[in-house]
């Protein structure tokens, strides 16, 4: 989440947190200790925090005049013992269903894991200790976003299985450099890392928006701009806090499923910047989607969301989508995919990126950059496509070498500062990460997409693994992916089955 030169006050998120912010993230975390004995998970813990630091938070930045005046941060810190926790549990309640707005939104539903009322008191002595005053001036969102990040590195929470690294992040928006007055759609936005680093390199350029001409264009930006959507009610919680603590209004960041309605009902986007779930849809569902004509009847549902990205974008729309490996060569609908989309958008490049980056080891991934094309279809609309090999010969990334910011340099330098991948570009040949290959090449591999030629380019990462707990993780998620994939046969079995008894 580019950063670098933030008007705001905030800490740069291309480099480490700051002092302040990184010291309440660390103390922050540490007090799960105190909830392991109420049997809480690391994902309840965070769900737990963010009710707390909502409070807190409205209170150091002066706007509790949204909440009632028992239901404020003052009311948790003046009660102890068993009345505090009565009190917490009502206060929940009550905020749910007759809070306003985003307030309503992130509470409803909300209940308390905590079962000991000196652990919850613990925790608002501990939260009101903090120094706040510091961690303003660094910037409130980025301290949340650290508790984000914290709880995705932490292998046991299951949070950080397909979190999208922050330095990933912030190259595909500094390639596609979101512009105000544009519509920035994530339909699959989990805790919001896309969209909070769109809206922080548009402010970034706009002097906190205070450049835009009219009230109108600053009001489209914070209310307007940004759209998206999330299956789990308890990420979508924690997606409104993440918008709200950087000024980013949430009523059009809803919780739901874009493999639906939902999805359709999100309309046209200048730009969609999103990394989907991967894997089958539970049950082998299909899509429940109208305009699907490609993936209609796949349970595939990264094919299912590509087919989504390319239909959701404007013509001249752009777009950034963390895809597996499968999408690139997957045969049946994957084919016909990548043929219609290459027919009716420039899928000008592919970034093959290395393995180890997600916290899910074994899993490996690439990033479409696209442009939708005009309204003909056309296979000029693809001429060629640049591939960039990341992954050969790249370190074995993990929790002991992260992903950082530096590592995608010499890909941003490849790919220029032309947003649509049409600044000028040098192939780099057969000894070199960067290539270019045509439309005709690419219809004589039969539209197979995964395209490596570097020595390793698929050896690195899983067998260079040397932490014992990242083999065990990679070696979970075969057996887990194996899993899904024999329930997805079963019940296209299952179906087929059914056809024919009726057939009969």
């Amino acid at each position: 989440m580019s950063e670098s030169t933030r008007t705001t006050g905030g800490v740069s998120r291309d480099a480490p947190l700051q002092g302040a912010t990184l010291a309440i993230v660390q103390k922050l975390w540490r007090l799960c200790d105190i909830l392991r004995d109420d049997g809480i998970t690391y994902q309840a813990y965070v769900t737990e925090l963010t009710y707390l630091l909502f409070l807190k938070m409205l209170a150091e930045t002066q706007r509790e005049a949204t909440l009632p005046a028992d239901a404020r941060w003052g009311s948790l810190t003046s009660r102890q013992g068993e009345a505090l926790l009565t009190h917490y549990r009502a206060l929940l309640l009550r905020l749910g269903t007759e809070g306003a707005g985003t307030v309503r939104t992130i509470f409803t539903d909300a209940q308390t894991s905590l079962r000991k009322p000196t652990n919850l008191h613990e925790l608002v002595t501990q939260i009101d200790r903090l120094d706040w005053y510091s961690a303003k001036a660094e910037g409130l969102g980025d301290l949340y976003e650290g508790l984000l990040e914290k709880n995705a590195g932490e292998k046991k929470s299951g949070a950080g299985q397909y979190f999208t690294p922050r330095p990933l992040i912030d190259c595909m928006v500094r390639l596609l450099q979101p512009q105000p007055g544009e519509v920035v759609q994530d339909p699959a936005a989990g805790t919001g890392g896309f969209l909070v680093a769109a809206d922080r390199f548009i402010k970034e350029r706009t002097d906190d928006l205070f450049a835009l001409k009219t009230e109108a264009e600053q009001r489209f930006q914070r209310e307007e701009a940004f759209r998206g959507l999330e299956l789990v009610s308890d990420t979508h919680r924690l997606l409104l806090m993440n918008l709200m603590l950087h000024g980013i209004g949430g009523d059009l960041v809803r919780g739901g499923d874009a493999m639906g309605p939902d999805g359709e009902a999100l309309g046209a986007a200048d730009l969609i910047l999103t990394n989907p779930p991967f894997g089958t849809k539970k049950g082998g569902g299909r899509p429940a989607r109208p305009d699907f004509t490609i993936t209609a009847d796949t349970s595939n549902k990264q094919l299912a969301f590509l087919e989504h990205v390319v239909r959701a974008l404007r013509p001249g729309g752009r777009a950034g989508i963390v895809v597996p490996d499968n999408v690139l060569f997957a045969d049946g609908a994957g084919r016909e995919l990548r043929r219609w989309i290459m027919d009716v958008a420039d899928l000008h490049t592919i970034l093959r990126l290395p393995t180890g980056i997600f916290y899910a080891q074994a899993v490996k991934t690439n990033v479409l950059f696209l442009r939708r094309g005009p309204a003909r279809v056309s296979k000029a609309n693809t001429p060629a496509v640049w591939v960039y090999d990341m992954r050969a010969g790249q370190p074995a990334y993990g929790k002991m070498r992260p992903l950082r910011v530096e590592d995608f340099t010499a890909f941003e330098t490849a790919y220029g500062n032309d947003p649509n991948g049409a600044a000028a570009r040098d192939d780099q040949g057969a000894e070199g990460r960067f290539r270019r290959f045509s439309r005709a090449e690419i219809e004589a591999r039969d539209d197979n997409l995964d395209i490596a030629w570097l020595r390793g380019s698929d050896e690195a990462g899983e067998d260079a693994l040397e932490e014992p707990e990242d083999i065990l993780e990679a070696m979970r998620l075969h057996l887990a992916r194996a899993l899904t994939e024999v329930d997805a046969l079963a019940g296209a079995f299952g179906e087929q089955a059914s056809l024919s008894e009726a057939a009969d």
